[in-house]
């Protein structure tokens, strides 16, 4: 069993000693993705844009492990408001297609940056 990092600068780069995905096994790890854009590092404004940001993040680091949202199994998102959910959800639903992965979603105190959502992906390979 060998474990594969993945690396992309089509994501926003780690910002601590971790991958932005590992692959093992044929299944995909990501860490968590928050807004920011990965082209000026600064993170976007609003829940609304930070969904759009972080969905596309997490599509890009799987894309470069040679995956997709389309061949995730289990996403976890995690809101610094559970209030933000409904809207989270709308936006979240729509970079995806059935069948759904499997999902968790959980309020936390505080994310990196301040960010409003963070979402990381368990998913198959190929």
């Amino acid at each position: 069993m060998k474990i594969q990092p993945v690396q992309t600068s089509n994501a926003p780069n780690a910002i601590g000693p971790y991958s932005q995905a590992v692959t093992v096994n044929g299944m995909v790890y990501t860490s968590g993705q928050i807004g920011l854009d990965p082209e000026s590092g600064e993170m976007v404004e609003g829940v609304e844009a930070q969904t759009h940001q972080v969905m596309k993040n997490v599509q890009t680091v799987l894309e470069a492990s040679g995956s997709s949202l389309y061949q995730a199994v289990k996403l976890t998102i995690f809101l610094q408001d559970m209030n933000d959910f409904a809207t989270v959800n709308e936006i979240y639903a729509s970079y995806l297609r059935e069948p759904f992965p499997a999902r968790s979603a959980i309020e936390v105190a505080k994310l990196p940056k301040n960010a409003l959502v963070e979402v990381e992906a368990v998913a198959i390979q190929g």
